[in-house]
């Protein structure tokens, strides 16, 4: 559950009267302390929390009864104090409404965000006036008391909670057992008594949770990773399985003689054992109506034998059997608190299981014959892997996606592109069949979208494409470098204009773009924007991209006029930065021509930063380090050698990596140390 909080609310005395304010705080400290049934989860954070707020609500009644005029600077603390209440109202409702099971294996995070909460409230009481307002010396003692309290406050996590979080986990993990006795096998007693702890008592209240986690996994699909929609589908199946085997012990007579004789037919079972067993629906396959042997979550959220679900995929639908949803990928993950509980109820009724892996006669389609029984891996995300079948349910999704591209509303494009972003992410079949899909034409015109989501998703889209040698020229015949040059200057968010570097950078690998790219106006200037004020990744992206631009000799001179040389050098000094090679690299190669010497050498500092290099750097680094100084000490560079010559560290670095360094860090510190030489046999000049 990551619970949205509300932001805080600045509220100005002009436009919300004292006494407004007054009773604002106190209406909202009333429906916070007010709050029946606290949630078992978060039991404690929640009831210290209203605790703390009941206090202040004795502070807000006490100021409104004096009805005197507050001091401006009280105001401001009683704003964000009314902010602080707002967030903990929402937050303990997300906690009463939310899945009481989800909530418990997110326990630390939840109680993080209770922390987050309480020192906003502790720096909200740091302005509070205390000695201005007119109240009570106990009240007085008792917010100062609440005020030490909070600025100490730890995170506060339940030890009783982690331990309940434990067993929950274990219980889901039981599959994973490596012993074939144990694996599987589950105590519903144990699982009976769990759910009782988190006020799970009744069928009512199995029902409620497990629409509560429908909804939360409904939520997370969007946003959350695979990773954690199986992990909320496996508390579905858990909890609606124990729901099942807890309070429904009468037998169900759906269909079981056919079952039964189909499966004696298939294990060839004696007669005297083809008695009807009651099998539970949830054990069905939806498709097969069959016992399920590996059941499997697809992206809508059911579950499915691994086998039928397959095959339908094979068959080239793209759709839930069960719902009608449309599938946004094509990973089976294992349902494995199912499986456990479909094996326990096989043992139970002296079933047998047949290895899903190496069942012949019911997966002899997915294997290269019939003769050829394969063990495949079990993995946490298993993709369907026969290529022919993949490369057609890839064409067939990126054929769709152009199409909501091309026609389809704003949200549709904003999740069209973001979908194309992730299957051009992986695989140079997937970019070549998403660009002869038409992909590329409409993708260029979206970097004009006003909508950030969508500009991001396109220019990521676009770069994942540009991988594929072949997309490069189609990117650049479809027009799309005035618009990726635009985004790099102007994105709507930071993550677009760093991608937009990314795929100049992705382009300029073609020599002849490299010409292109540089002759553009704004393309050099806005690379070097981003090395100004771009994040560690922007940085990056913007100095590789100016490196590769920069090995034609024309973009030297555009990248030093655009003051990079400056930025570099600073960024060699910047350890938070951390692209000190990147830097290096491109500084090495303006110093080919001459404006880009003239301005590396009014450095004051470099020198020095250089021979840390020489001492500290990476192996690269070093050799760069070294080039640019054999650069700036040649041809007029008697300053620099100077320098270099008075520093304590400059002649035994160079010494050292004329000994130990690479074949190039040694052929160039010998050549520096001659040159050095050199100056020492000329006559001295101050240095400025």
């Amino acid at each position: 559950m990551d619970v949205t909080l509300p932001p805080p609310i600045m509220v100005s005395s002009g436009l919300l009267p004292t006494g407004s304010l007054l009773e604002s705080l106190i209406q909202i400290s009333n429906e916070v302390t007010t709050m029946d049934k606290i949630p078992v989860t978060q039991y404690k954070n929640v009831s210290t929390m209203i605790r703390r707020i009941k206090l202040l609500s004795s502070l807000f009644e006490e100021i409104q009864e004096t009805d005197s005029q507050l001091p401006p600077s009280s105001i401001l603390c009683l704003t964000e104090l009314y902010s602080v209440i707002r967030r903990v109202k929402s937050l303990i409702q997300a906690c009463k409404e939310g899945s009481c099971l989800w909530n418990l294996v997110r326990s630390e995070s939840i109680s993080n965000q209770f922390y987050v909460i309480v020192k906003e409230m502790s720096k909200a009481l740091d302005i509070l006036p205390l000695s201005l307002l007119k109240i009570a010396a106990d009240t007085r003692e008792q917010v100062e008391l609440l005020h030490k309290q909070v600025k100490r406050a730890d995170t506060l996590v339940d030890s009783k909670e982690i331990q309940r979080r434990e067993e929950l986990l274990q219980v889901m993990m039981s599959s994973s057992s490596k012993s074939s006795k144990s694996k599987g096998v589950i105590d519903f007693e144990k699982v009976k008594a769990l759910m009782a702890q988190v006020r799970l008592k009744t069928p009512i209240d199995y029902e409620e949770e497990i629409s509560k986690l429908e909804a939360e996994a409904e939520k997370q699909a969007g946003t959350g990773g695979l990773i954690v929609v199986s992990n909320i589908n496996n508390l579905i199946s858990l909890v609606s399985l124990s729901k099942s085997m807890v309070f429904n012990k009468e037998d169900h007579k759906t269909a079981q003689d056919d079952f039964m004789h189909k499966y004696s037919q298939q294990h060839h079972y004696p007669s005297s054992q083809s008695m009807v067993i009651s099998i539970p629906d949830e054990y069905r396959c939806p498709i097969s109506l069959d016992l399920m042997q590996d059941p499997v979550i697809v992206a809508s959220g059911h579950t499915y034998d691994r086998v039928s679900i397959a095959q339908w995929i094979n068959s080239g639908h793209h759709t839930c059997p069960k719902s009608g949803q449309r599938l946004i990928h094509m990973a089976l993950i294992p349902n494995y608190a199912l499986k456990s509980l479909i094996h326990q109820f096989c043992q139970e009724n002296n079933i047998p299981l047949t290895d899903p892996t190496t069942s012949s006669s019911s997966s002899s389609h997915l294997e290269r014959s019939p003769s050829m029984k394969r063990k495949v891996p079990e993995k946490a995300v298993d993709h369907i892997s026969a290529t022919k079948a993949a490369m057609d349910t890839v064409k067939k999704t990126a054929e769709f996606l152009v199409g909501k591209l091309a026609m389809g509303s704003t949200d549709i494009q904003r999740q069209a592109a973001y979908e194309l972003r992730l299957l051009a992410k992986t695989g140079m079949d997937n970019r070549r069949i998403i660009s002869e899909a038409g992909a590329i034409p409409f993708l260029v015109t979206l970097l004009s979208s006003n909508d950030p989501r969508i500009q991001e998703n396109a220019v990521t889209a676009l770069l994942n494409l540009s991988i594929f040698d072949n997309n490069k020229v189609l990117i650049v015949a479809a027009g799309a470098l005035d618009s990726i040059v635009d985004v790099l200057g102007s994105g709507k968010t930071m993550e677009a204009r760093e991608n937009a570097a990314a795929a100049i950078f992705s382009l300029s690998i073609i020599d002849d773009y490299k010409v292109i790219i540089g002759s553009h106006p704004k393309a050099i200037p806005s690379l070097v924007g981003l090395l100004r004020d771009g994040t560690t990744a922007g940085k990056r992206d913007a100095a590789t991209a100016l490196f590769n631009l920069a090995v034609y000799s024309v973009n030297k001179v555009n990248v030093v006029v655009s003051g990079a040389v400056p930025l570099l050098i600073d960024l060699l000094m910047d350890d938070k930065a951390g692209i000190t090679d990147d830097a290096l690299a491109v500084l090495s190669l303006v110093l080919g021509c001459s404006e880009g010497l003239q301005e590396i050498r009014k450095s004051k500092v470099l020198v020095s930063v250089l021979i840390d290099l020489l001492r500290f750097g990476s192996p690269k680094g070093k050799e760069n380090s070294l080039t640019l100084l054999l650069g700036l000490c040649k041809d007029g560079g008697d300053e620099v050698a100077r320098r270099l010559l008075m520093n304590p560290r400059g002649i035994p670095s160079l010494q050292s990596l004329a000994a130990d360094g690479s074949m190039k860090a040694q052929r160039k510190a010998d050549a520096l140390l001659r040159l050095l030489n050199r100056c020492c046999s000329q006559p001295s000049k101050p240095v400025e």
